[in-house]
């Protein structure tokens, strides 16, 4: 089974990325923004504890989150191969809690991608996406928050992978073909 956390600044091309490797690889995507919505869409139980959260402005705590990527992972067949995680886990304690959880089901993160751009060039690609899409938080406030908090809150997770061996460095520049090339040999070298 195949595990992989794409991991990255706003605007480093995780989706993008995500799409080729989901592609080549025949993995099952689990974004946790989207698992969210279905949650509360549905009107699990889940969803409405998180819509709770939301509702007074809060997080969603971790074990909330864990808990629906376990039944995703326990009620999609198509799992079975192996997944990405995608905008998951996004601090230390997110990220022993996913090895636990993977631990429990008998598997766990057989690698993470983490996609490396320059700062400058992240700024460039999100606001260039907010003229093309339209999206109100690619605005250079909005992002430049963004980022502070992925430095702040996020990028620790860096050094634990890199301190569990499971970390794949990957220069994020250069057109998605090259970039894509070089996720692939970091892949086939874990697999």
């Amino acid at each position: 089974m195949l595990n992989v956390v794409i991991f990255g600044a706003p605007g480093s091309g995780k989706g993008t990325q995500s799409e080729l490797i989901i592609k080549k690889y025949g993995l099952f995507h689990i974004s946790t923004g989207d698992v969210l919505r279905a949650e509360i869409k549905n009107g699990t139980e889940l969803g409405n504890t998180a819509k709770g959260f939301i509702e007074k402005g809060q997080l969603v705590p971790d074990q909330l989150i864990i808990d629906m990527l376990a039944n995703v992972l326990d009620s999609n067949p198509a799992t079975k191969d192996g997944v990405i995680f995608d905008g998951f886990p996004r601090t230390i304690p997110q990220a022993e809690a996913l090895n636990e959880m993977l631990k429990e089901r008998g598997t766990q993160v057989s690698i993470v991608v983490g996609l490396d751009v320059e700062e400058s060039e992240l700024i460039d690609r999100l606001l260039k996406r907010g003229q093309i899409s339209g999206r109100s938080d690619d605005n250079y406030e909005t992002i430049k928050s963004r980022l502070d908090v992925y430095n702040n809150q996020t990028s620790p997770l860096k050094a634990f992978y890199i301190k569990e061996g499971k970390y794949a460095d990957i220069q994020g520049m250069g057109t998605v073909e090259e970039i894509f090339a070089r996720i692939e040999k970091a892949i086939d070298a874990v697999k």
